[in-house]
């Protein structure tokens, strides 16, 4: 602002602020057909409040056709003047600003209707195919501009005037997916022209228009990898008033579609038309045509809005007889406890009154004392030894030599044949060695 203009607004904020007990509102004009909205309010009682609400610019008007792509752009320097200048005299303004769109009374924008912005330094882009729903019917869309050094806002309407077509709509539609192209991108007049003009090369049309065009991102694909410089992608259908070229329909043979199928690119004689700027995913085409399509549609009869009269409301009477809910209470609780109790003396039998468990131990433990009984016995028996036990002659001397066990030696732990032990008795019968070649 010059100081001429920043004195004046003192003044007339010092002018409101004399009007004792008044809420009142100013609209100062500027010469930039520019207003600032100040307004002066009781804040509970207390004290003034004065608040700098916006510069309104004037409306614009745009006069979209129904079923053609619109785009408007919301240029950042458009709106910088509005803003003051950086302190230092000389630099270039480059505050950052963000726009914020919706329809005159709703929160979101009409359904159609689109809005894209990457950074606060970029500009906003308004995008979308109108429809014919809406010709006829101005569509008001406020812009508001934000500015995010100052805190500053700036406002305007966008009247969105929607035409109808002749052809409404093109008979023959064909959408491709870009792959190297961003929405904003592709947004751009001279972009989108080079792209028409690549389908108009190999679809030879009388008129081709571009009806919508529509992110990757909104067709659930993922955001790309900030590596490469990796694209999101971007749907463009466009429609035609000829049938689909022999190039277009090349993707629907036989041979391309088992190559899709296995994730590979198709063979498209027209692809090195497109290849030098776009890289297009033949696999993703659609072709759609119109004529062919069988009208679903159904007249829909309204009625008049009145339900049919079902007679007067008859609410229930005062004088209801009272239920009894004794029987009902001991159905519930006797019919489960009955059940419970004969599964329980069921249990009871057959746990307390059929346990073999029981006759098997005591036949074990009469098996046990049997053994035991048996082994005390054979300690006592008096038998007959065997004859490695008996006395036995000297074979030198031929002296009697007496038994290796005494009388009272516990048999029953005796092996039945003894290992060999060179006992004092034995005589020790040299061993005749073999002479040869490697004895001495």
């Amino acid at each position: 602002m010059s100081p001429a203009t920043t004195g004046t607004f003192l003044l007339t904020a010092f002018l409101l602020s004399c009007a004792d007990g008044i809420n009142g509102t100013v609209n100062w004009k500027t010469r930039q057909a520019n207003s600032f909205i100040i307004s002066r309010k009781m804040a509970a009682g207390k004290k003034d409040v004065y608040t700098l609400f916006s510069k309104v610019h004037a409306d614009r008007n745009v006069y979209p056709s129904a079923g053609v792509l619109f785009v408007h752009v919301l240029e950042r320097e458009y709106f910088k003047g509005e803003f003051p200048p950086y302190p230092k005299p000389g630099e270039v303004s480059n505050d950052p600003i963000t726009f914020n769109t919706n329809l005159m009374g709703y929160p979101d924008r009409p359904g159609w209707l689109r809005y894209i912005q990457r950074t606060p330094y970029s500009d906003g882009v308004l995008y979308g195919s109108p429809t014919a729903e809406n010709v006829g019917k101005p569509t008001i869309i406020e812009i508001t501009a934000y500015n995010r050094r100052t805190f500053e806002t700036a406002r305007h309407n966008l009247i969105i005037n929607i035409m109808s077509a002749e052809e409404f709509p093109l008979p023959y539609q064909a959408e491709f997916f870009i792959k190297n192209m961003n929405v904003e991108e592709m947004l751009a007049s001279e972009v989108l022209g080079d792209f028409l003009g690549a389908v108009k090369n190999v679809w030879q049309p009388e008129r081709l228009n571009a009806i919508n065009i529509t992110s990757a991102l909104d067709r659930g694909g993922r955001v790309p990898l900030p590596i490469n410089d990796m694209k999101e992608g971007v749907y463009v259908m466009v429609g035609a008033d000829v049938t689909f070229s022999s190039c277009l329909r090349e993707v629907e043979n036989p041979q391309n579609q088992l190559r899709c199928s296995q994730e590979m690119e198709p063979v498209i004689t027209c692809d090195k038309k497109f290849r030098t700027q776009f890289h297009i995913d033949w696999c993703k085409i659609s072709l759609v045509d119109k004529t062919k399509q069988v009208s679903t549609y159904h007249e829909v009869v309204r009625g008049e809005g009145i339900l049919p009269d079902g007679g007067e409301y008859k609410p229930p009477s005062e004088s209801l007889k009272s239920r009894d809910y004794y029987t009902d209470f001991l159905v519930t609780l006797a019919v489960p406890s009955a059940v419970a109790l004969v599964l329980f003396l069921i249990l009871a039998y057959i746990m307390c009154c059929r346990r073999e468990g029981v006759i098997q131990l005591v036949h074990h433990s009469s098996i046990q004392k049997s053994t035991k009984e048996l082994r005390d016995m054979s300690k006592n028996r008096e038998i007959a030894w065997p004859l490695s036990t008996l006395p036995v002659f000297h074979p030198v001397t031929g002296e009697i030599i007496p038994p290796l066990h005494t009388d009272n030696y516990d048999s029953t732990n005796m092996p039945l044949m003894q290992t060999q032990q060179n006992l004092p008795h034995q005589t020790q019968i040299p061993q005749q060695q073999t002479t040869g070649k490697w004895y001495p």
